[in-house]
């Protein structure tokens, strides 16, 4: 093994030295000229450190490669730029990087996997340069300032501070800011940030058609629908309009802040900032602020519904045994693609409806009768503005069988919702009253599980729990997660920030003797209060400052 291993890696020298005869970058260096290339381990460093270019790979999918730019000061390994995120490479030690034709260009074996793809005369003088603000750029000589490609003008998921997304007037064409297709597959995903130039607004799109999210037009200092931009003593906003493009573009006023815009997979835009103390990104701010506001972000339907093959034959609302029947979702933001079917009552449109095998629900109002085939994408509760219509949800008769149980269900889910929070609660009580060293970090958090687990537990798990736990019991409503949130931070994909202690609890721990919890009077009992060791309820108190979460 360890002989065809070394004559794996010879192979590759030999092609790298006698195949292209260039030689190898010195390790450090910020430019690749016209007679280097840079291969396996080797990478670029930026002039001040801040930023590196080289192979890698993600920790999920160790058998792709990619030329990426990385933060070089950041402990956690993060990607700012890809320039293969669609073609990856499997052997970086037979895959080289080099100037050829007054190109960038990736050859893994000869073959072009990726390249800047300009019209250069001057060729042999062309050098890319990786800088410190982490724009690689391709030009004429090293005392050129004029690019002939940048990088920034071709961004993946980051936007770095003074780059831009812009819409070029003379092409006609769009920078988008692009997610991965998912937390290990850096290639192009379903959503995307665009500029609207003739509305001066940023807009979200899914699949590169619907548009789910607007921050709003320009006022000359902030987007509208974005007030957290008018906290702008970290950032320095700024909007260009001229006759050949129009732009959004950032700056910091401290340059040793390491901040970052991401579009993530999540379907949601956020701006974030490196805090070294806690080594984990800071979320500033995310939109849309809401998950379930992401178009199609959960797939078929968008809620948790069960759906069936549909029966077909004779399936008139009359026969009422053997047929599919309907279940009512009122008060609903409808989904996309309905086909409107001529009706003149709810019976007839629901019957239009069981005579298609392939429809999957209907709608009947004023505007008349509407139908959808197939999946139900982006189907979401809608504010109680008036806005929102009654859709039946196309369900096997079986599904009906029990009668009110379906409604059960979803009472004991809104109920369930609200016991979690109130659990997570009490949960923290305990954890804070039986050791108060750990929700500030670095005690024994083992300590805190019941003796007959045996300290059988994932202790990440066991963080993530004691903290959302305080979180939701924050004196500030406003810094309490949504239950969505909550299930985003225990299922991981949130990381959840350290949490202040409440007021609260501070008071319960320092003295429970004194506290006074609500008594229920309901059992005719006296209406004297009763000590925190022989009743429930709920404290609250008022108002402290902090930030939740941060991406993971």
């Amino acid at each position: 093994m360890g002989v065809r291993t070394n004559s794996y890696f010879i192979f590759s020298l030999l092609f790298l030295f006698f195949t292209f005869n260039l030689p190898i970058i010195s390790h450090g260096s910020d430019t690749i000229s016209a007679n280097q290339s840079l291969s396996g381990d080797q990478t670029l460093v930026s002039a001040n450190g801040t930023f590196k270019l080289g192979f890698y790979n993600q920790p999920g999918n160790s058998s792709n490669y990619y030329i990426c730019i990385v933060y070089n000061k950041v402990s956690l390994r993060t990607i700012a730029w890809i320039a293969n995120r669609d073609k990856p490479i499997s052997d970086k030690n037979s895959a080289v990087l080099k100037i050829m034709d007054g190109n960038l260009v990736l050859l893994n074996e000869s073959q072009i996997i990726w390249s800047t793809y300009q019209n250069s005369a001057a060729s042999s003088s062309v050098v890319a340069v990786l800088g410190d603000d982490g724009n690689l750029v391709v030009k004429d000589g090293f005392n050129s300032t004029q690019p002939i490609w940048q990088s920034f003008d071709f961004p993946t998921n980051t936007w770095l501070p003074g780059g831009k997304i812009a819409y070029n007037k003379r092409t006609k064409t769009h920078q988008n800011l692009t997610s991965w297709k998912n937390s290990e597959d850096p290639s192009r995903g379903l959503f995307s940030l665009s500029l609207i130039a003739e509305t001066k607004e940023y807009v979200i799109s899914w699949n590169g058609s619907e548009q789910y999210w607007t921050g709003g037009s320009w006022n000359g200092q902030i987007f509208t629908l974005v007030p957290e931009m008018s906290q702008n003593y970290i950032y320095n906003f700024t909007y260009v309009d001229n006759e050949n493009e129009s732009y959004f573009t950032y700056s910091l006023y401290n340059k040793t802040i390491i901040s970052r815009f991401v579009m993530d997979v999540s379907g949601q835009i956020t701006q974030q900032t490196w805090l070294e103390t806690t080594g984990q990104w800071n979320l500033f701010w995310s939109k849309p602020r809401e998950q379930c506001k992401v178009y199609a972000f959960c797939g078929h339907l968008g809620l948790a519904i069960r759906l069936h093959c549909p029966s077909c034959g004779n399936t008139s609302v009359a026969n009422q045994e053997s047929t599919d029947k309907f279940y009512e979702y009122p008060n609903m933001g409808l989904p996309n693609n309905s086909l409107s079917v001529a009706s003149s009552s709810t019976t007839g449109c629901a019957s239009s409806c069981l005579n298609n095998c392939n429809c999957t629900a209907y709608s009947y109002d004023n505007n008349g009768c509407s139908i959808w085939i197939g999946e139900l994408v982006n189907l979401q509760l809608s504010p109680n503005d008036g806005t929102g219509r009654t859709l039946y949800l196309r369900l096997a008769a079986s599904e009906f069988s029990k009668g009110k149980e379906n409604k059960g269900i979803i009472i004991g889910a809104v109920a369930g919702s609200v016991a979690v929070v109130l659990l997570l609660g009490l949960v923290f009580i305990i954890i804070w009253k039986r050791q108060r060293s750990v929700v500030v970090e670095g005690g024994d958090l083992f300590s805190l599980l019941d003796h007959r687990l045996e300290k059988n537990a994932d202790e990440e798990e066991l963080r993530r729990i004691a903290r959302v736990a305080c979180w939701c019991i924050q004196d500030d409503e406003n810094h309490r997660p949504t239950m969505g949130q909550v299930v985003q931070i225990l299922e991981g994909v949130l990381e959840v920030n350290p949490p202040r202690v409440p007021r609260s609890l501070q008071a319960f721990v320092e003295n429970p003797e004194h506290i006074v919890f609500f008594t229920d009077l309901s059992s005719g009992q006296s209406s004297q209060p009763q000590s925190a060791d022989h009743s429930t309820a709920s404290i609250r108190a008022s108002s402290t400052s902090s930030t939740m979460i941060s991406k993971s």
